[in-house]
């Protein structure tokens, strides 16, 4: 069946910078889209960004851009999340996901189909 099992969330300091990945298994990892979700306490499950693995750039939502980076492994199966100058605002429970989203679902849950289990950032200030 298909995994996806997310590392590196923890407790860091505002302005420092924080790395997750998300491994895949069990999909066609070359045919798929990647995407990082968030949910902050309170708070419903939002878009973070997004990558094509098979080609195609990335796509990011705006309150991260120029901080946030979206990379691939392909040999690993893996996609990274690259986080810099965080902030109090980025804590969040973050979730990857994988699917085949058309356009106008690329952003949202519906899109994906398979999910990981999250994983925990706090940001203090």
């Amino acid at each position: 069946q298909v995994q996806l099992v997310e590392s590196g969330g923890g407790l860091v300091q505002a302005g420092d910078s924080l790395s997750l990945s998300c491994t895949a298994s069990g999909l066609a990892f070359s045919r798929t889209s990647m995407a990082w979700f968030r949910q902050a306490p309170g708070k419903e499950r939002t878009f973070v960004g997004g990558i094509r693995i098979g080609g195609g750039g990335t796509v990011y939502t705006d309150s991260v851009k120029g901080r946030f980076t979206i990379s691939k492994d392909i040999v690993k199966n893996t996609v990274y999340l690259q986080m810099n100058s965080l902030k109090p605002e980025d804590t969040a429970v973050y979730y990857c996901a994988a699917g085949s989203p058309i356009l106008s679902t690329s952003r949202q849950e519906l899109g994906y189909r398979y999910w990981g289990q999250g994983t925990q950032v706090t940001v203090s200030s």
